[in-house]
């Protein structure tokens, strides 16, 4: 009777043993195959150092060669009147001229119409480009001067940028990664555990945005402002940390 019994006291301690090592695996096994992710996000508001302005001037005639000799003559005023606030000839860049043929439909009470030609649309672009934001600004608002000398001149909205943005953005993936590297310590420290390799990082796009723009959303392709001298910069970052 005693081997009986003791065949069985072996084959249930050897069950405890092998529950325990199995267990001990698994607990193992789940701590190695935990993770955290986190989003770090770094951000830095700047001020535009590259300005560009455009504006559009336009003659129209029957005759294409005296619309070309009027819109010359105002291109000439222009150019005399930018020297004359200072910018450098090399900053003043003109396009090629937009030639549009222009017509006037009549319409005939008992059906058809009639199109008669009504002269030659000429139509050129002058652009500034400086890095002295402060002169331009100036000039898109003193533009009205050269329009009341008889220059039919439109001015668009002067557009903002900025050179130094690819050191901006090395220095915003830095301060997003610290930013998810520590918010990632936090969480595991919190739980009783320890931060372990890191498995993987995502970087989402860059938003540029005016600053302190309610109105501005964001966009899965990435923002760029351009309408704004002030803007912010923002950028996330997402890690997968293994936990120990």
């Amino acid at each position: 009777m005693k081997h009986p019994i003791l065949i069985s006291t072996i084959v249930a301690s050897v069950g405890i043993v092998l529950a325990a090592f199995f267990l001990g695996s698994a607990f193992k096994n789940r701590n190695q195959n935990s993770s955290i992710s986190v989003t770090g996000l770094g951000t830095k508001d700047f001020v535009s150092d590259l300005i560009v302005w455009n504006g559009i001037f336009s003659k129209k005639s029957v005759e294409l060669k005296e619309a070309y000799a009027d819109l010359e003559k105002d291109r000439v005023k222009i150019k005399e009147y930018l020297l004359s606030k200072g910018f450098a000839e090399k900053e003043i860049v003109f396009s090629s001229v937009d030639i549009d043929k222009q017509y006037d439909y009549i319409s005939y009470d008992g059906g058809g119409s009639h199109r008669i030609f009504t002269g030659y649309q000429l139509t050129q672009t002058v652009t500034i480009e400086s890095k002295d934001v402060q002169k331009v600004e100036n000039l898109s608002r003193q533009i009205t001067e050269l329009i009341n000398s008889g220059v039919e001149l439109y001015s668009r909205t002067p557009s903002y940028y900025y050179t130094k943005l690819a050191d901006l953005k090395i220095q915003m993936i830095a301060d997003a990664t610290k930013d998810a590297k520590k918010r990632a310590e936090e969480i595991a420290n919190n739980a009783g555990g320890k931060l372990g390799k890191l498995k993987k990082a995502n970087l989402g796009v860059f938003q540029i945005t005016a600053q302190n723009s309610a109105d501005e959303d964001y966009s899965w392709g990435g923002t760029f402002n351009t309408s704004s001298k002030n803007k912010t910069a923002n950028i996330t970052i997402r890690l997968d940390y293994d936990v120990k």
